[in-house]
């Protein structure tokens, strides 16, 4: 059986203006995959609808609670002098693995809604498309103790980081690390599974999403295998 084989994907673009009195306040961008593939195909039916109903909940967050944010911070700046500040939205994907019977991807949620820069989460999925589920994290590693290994991993990246003068993390990162590591935030990529953290949890707005490369060897991690 093959293992390298590759889905199909199409990129599903929702782009709006909003405006209130004539004024724009609210501009939003939504992208989604829709997959295809022959062999797939009943799997990833499942998983488009999947990723559309959720680009459709964020529409609606983005058109009803986000724009009545934007409305009442509008209206505030108006009655008392201030500047009026666009809220900006978007929501985008980035595929990271297509083989072995496995897709992978990482999404990126941007908010701009004042300030003197937006907010960026980031979430991601891994389906093992045999059987048409989300992938765990403990799946990918053969070694009970994996978490203490990526942990490890992790901290020796941040300290040669920090040697090179690379990047920039808090002072206590070890500890942060191990408070704010989440075995749902991981995505695959051909080297092996990356492991991030959200903004400001372990280092500062200016460092991004720090992400760590946990490489498939030494017995620990392994990629996903076709059955």
């Amino acid at each position: 059986m093959t293992t390298n084989y590759q889905v199909q994907a199409e990129e599903i673009i929702i782009k709006k203006d909003l405006y209130h009195n004539k004024i724009l306040l609210l501009s939003y961008t939504i992208q989604y995959p829709q997959f295809s593939s022959e062999r797939f195909q009943m799997t990833l039916s499942r998983i488009n609808r999947y990723y559309k109903a959720k680009a459709t909940a964020q529409q609606l967050y983005f058109e009803h609670k986000l724009f009545r944010m934007a409305i009442e911070q509008y209206e505030d700046a108006i009655k008392n002098g201030f500047p009026v500040r666009k809220f900006e939205a978007f929501v985008a994907y980035t595929m990271t693995y297509n083989q072995n019977c496995a897709i992978s991807l990482f999404f990126d949620r941007y908010e701009y809604t004042g300030g003197a820069h937006g907010n960026t989460v980031q979430y991601s999925d891994t389906w093992n498309l045999q059987s048409g589920i989300q992938m765990k994290l403990s799946r990918l590693f053969s070694n009970q103790n994996y978490k203490a290994y990526i942990i490890k991993m992790i901290n020796l990246q941040i300290a040669e980081q920090i040697a090179n003068g690379t990047n920039q993390y808090f002072e206590n990162y070890s500890e942060l690390v191990t408070q704010y590591f989440n075995e749902d935030s991981f995505y695959l990529t051909p080297q092996g599974v990356a492991i991030y953290f959200q903004q400001y949890e372990i280092a500062p707005y200016s460092s991004g999403i720090p992400t760590f490369l946990i490489p498939y060897s030494n017995g620990y991690a392994t990629p996903p295998r076709c059955r």
